[in-house]
């Protein structure tokens, strides 16, 4: 069962991103839940208790990076709970849209994104599924083919962020011909991850901003 009352017939968008200027982008298709959270939990406590629940870990609180990055060891969740933004998804050969409070955005790994603009208060709240991280990747700092294998070993989640056992997470995604079930990409990413061991990715932030950053801030950086 899902771990709240949200409407299970939420609109979802669905947008399959090629590989654009270095970003790998996915063989899973990004996801918007338009109007995800419903208006009496479009709040940061709210959302981070959703996603806790659904065991979508590492939750913080901040806005979005204002160049293209990616995450090569995570899906991540954006839940927009104040505010809205102009954001890039898939590079740029993607799309623009206008993220509003109570849309929810689902990123799988390898996937571009950015903040092109935003109201002063624009605000989300950020996860990823359990044993997973965002580690911020730039497109010019790792070379394309390694953010391609190491993007498409991040295993699919569980649960869905916002519905737990349900929503359409599962309909999008477990169907899809995804890179992750590539065997010699996984093959390939683990020898590397032997080699490579704690020093691999030492230019990488760990997500959107410190924890002092994250906690509370909605002003963008």
């Amino acid at each position: 069962m899902a771990t709240h009352d949200l409407d299970l017939s939420v609109a979802v968008e669905s947008y399959d991103f090629e590989p654009s200027s270095g970003i790998p982008n996915s063989k899973l298709p990004t996801l918007i839940y338009r109007g995800g959270l419903d208006e009496p939990v479009r709040m940061a406590g709210a959302a981070d208790t959703i996603l806790t629940r659904n065991m979508w870990q590492g939750v913080w609180v901040w806005s979005i990076y204002p160049f293209w990055h990616f995450h090569t060891k995570g899906h991540e969740v954006l839940a927009c709970v104040c505010g809205s933004a102009r954001v890039g998804l898939g590079g740029d050969d993607g799309i623009e849209t206008d993220l509003n409070a109570g849309d929810v955005v689902v990123i799988p790994a390898g996937v571009g994104h950015r903040r092109l603009s935003a109201t002063e208060d624009f605000s989300v709240v950020g996860a990823y599924p359990k044993g997973q991280e965002g580690d911020i990747t730039k497109p010019e700092e790792i070379d394309f083919e390694e953010a391609r294998k190491k993007a498409a070993s991040v295993p699919l989640p569980d649960t869905d962020p916002i519905y737990g056992r349900e929503g359409p997470l599962f309909e999008y995604w477990k169907g899809s011909s995804s890179a992750h079930t590539d065997d010699d990409a996984s093959s390939d990413v683990q020898q590397e991850d032997a080699v490579e061991g704690e020093d691999e990715n030492a230019s990488s932030d760990v997500h959107e901003a410190s924890d002092a950053e994250k906690t509370g801030a909605t002003n963008e950086k």
